[in-house]
């Protein structure tokens, strides 16, 4: 009797916490299992049995971004060695789908910590601000399956795209003023009006009836 209450005490914790129901709470620990070879904790060797994910050109950013202590919520750098399951629903909380009839500060919530999520992902060394280096590794990598486009055609690309952030965000720039990088703030108003919710899927993750966003 104790151990069924403490179970059920532990799933409307996790319900809570993640905003998921219980049957999508059983259906992401049937997948964890699977990834981790039902072992306590997943590390990032367990995604490279992902077939999906192998062919994604920013496969590492997205495994990395799962155990990115920001996202986990633990600290504001660094990466943990691993993951048990209330981590990987936490990471996985990013991309449930927005509830419809929540009110209009919870919805810009939601939004906000999906965003940031996001930014995360491009902010690599964890020091609030997107660079151009890091804008540039980003782009490359996702090109970098297109034959017909090089290394310096992709850089033109990034360096275009951090530009036209700059007009954004800073405005009509002074000749020698220099855009040191794409803030949260920034990255707020770049994506101002974009629909986050057919942004951010994780299909890898084979997780049908949850809509996930990105």
């Amino acid at each position: 009797m104790g151990a069924a209450q403490s179970t059920t005490e532990e799933m409307r914790q996790l319900e809570g916490k993640t905003g998921f129901s219980s049957e999508q709470i059983e259906q992401l620990r049937r997948r964890f299992k699977q990834l981790s070879g039902d072992q306590p904790t997943i590390r990032k060797e367990n995604f490279n049995s992902i077939p999906d994910l192998e062919l994604n050109p920013i496969r590492s950013k997205i495994i990395r971004a799962f155990f990115d202590n920001r996202n986990l919520r633990k600290a504001p750098t660094g990466l943990a060695d691993e993951i048990d399951f209330e981590d990987f629903l936490t990471i996985m909380s990013y991309f449930r789908p927005i509830d419809a009839s929540v009110d209009e500060e919870q919805l810009a919530q939601c939004r906000r910590e999906k965003l940031r999520f996001l930014f995360h992902m491009y902010d690599s060394d964890s020091d609030g601000r997107i660079t151009l280096e890091e804008y540039r590794n980003v782009v490359e990598e996702l090109l970098s399956g297109n034959p017909h486009i090089e290394k310096e055609s992709a850089r033109s690309i990034a360096d275009g795209a951090m530009m036209e952030a700059a007009s954004v965000c800073v405005g009509q720039m002074q000749p020698d003023q220099v855009y040191e990088g794409i803030t949260f703030d920034d990255f707020l108003k770049i994506w101002q009006g974009i629909d986050i919710e057919t942004k951010m899927h994780v299909r890898f993750l084979n997780v049908e009836p949850i809509a996930l966003c990105h």
